[in-house]
């Protein structure tokens, strides 16, 4: 993401400086990509947006991962399991997710 600060400074590096593309990115640590991007064309701050949100592999999987977390906060402290032995325990069941969308959901 470039903020307009980034942007005005290699505007006015190249139109202003007369400074070469590639000195621009050596001084602003800018791929040449980037600095032709800004160059070319007319917006002043540059974002990536999703126009696809992912599906996450945890959907089908909710179920047995409330089961498993309802069960574990009914042990005493020294026998509960952490996110980690709860996210192998999935894995064994066939789970295919990461481990940080059981730690966002959990």
């Amino acid at each position: 993401m470039l903020v307009v600060e980034t942007v005005a400074k290699i505007r006015r590096a190249y139109f202003v400086q007369h400074k070469p593309i590639k000195q621009i990115c050596r001084e602003l640590m800018l791929s040449r990509k980037v600095v032709r991007k800004v160059i070319r064309s007319e917006a002043t701050a540059f974002r990536y947006t999703r126009s696809v949100q992912p599906a996450p592999k945890l959907g089908p999987w909710r179920d047995e991962l409330d089961r498993m977390l309802a069960a574990n906060t009914g042990k005493p402290a020294r026998e509960r399991l952490t996110l980690t032995r709860i996210f192998e325990a999935l894995r064994g069941l066939g789970y295919e997710g990461g481990y940080d969308a059981v730690r966002r959901y959990a």
